[in-house]
């Protein structure tokens, strides 16, 4: 039982090496199709997802047909501004996969047209163009994970701050 994110193309290194990050301490996969627009070897990307980024499940794809082709069958969602569902009026299924488009223009507008029953989004005011992508993928992966109640997740820290 997990959601698994997809990023269709990212462009940019802090917000993959985040997305990272937030992948492994929620214990689920990350696939990045390329073209990417960064190098994984960066810095940039290695910094944002500190000691995390090798400890990634993550598999990267030559393109979007190759990813579609191969994951055939699965559920997806498609995250976008355009969507009329919100990402919390829908029950995710087991093993489903969210995908996110590029930071400069969101994902095809093909993929979307052709999947609108499947488009989903986050609410925000009328004139703001989108959220960060990485902030976008931490609200969707943890409204999967309410939804689940937290399965397998620590309830409490293993530590006590004295305030």
């Amino acid at each position: 039982m997990s959601i698994e994110i997809v990023l269709v193309e990212p462009e940019i290194p802090q917000n993959t090496g985040n997305i990272a990050r937030t992948c492994v301490a929620t214990g689920i996969k990350l696939h990045l199709v390329e073209p990417l627009g960064f190098l994984i070897t960066e810095k940039a990307v290695k910094r944002a997802g500190l000691d995390y980024w090798f400890d990634t499940d993550i598999t990267i794809w030559k393109n979007i047909d190759e990813f579609m082709q191969k994951n055939a069958g699965k559920a997806m969602f498609y995250a976008t501004t355009k969507a009329d569902k919100t990402y919390a009026s829908i029950e995710y299924p087991d093993n489903c996969m969210v995908l996110f488009g590029k930071e400069t223009k969101g994902l095809p507008e093909s993929m979307l047209e052709a999947h609108k029953e499947r488009c989903i989004r986050i609410p925000m005011l009328y004139d703001t163009r989108s959220l960060n992508l990485s902030n976008s993928v931490a609200i969707i992966t943890y409204e999967y994970l309410r939804q689940k109640n937290f399965d397998g997740m620590e309830e409490a820290s293993s530590y006590t701050i004295n305030l």
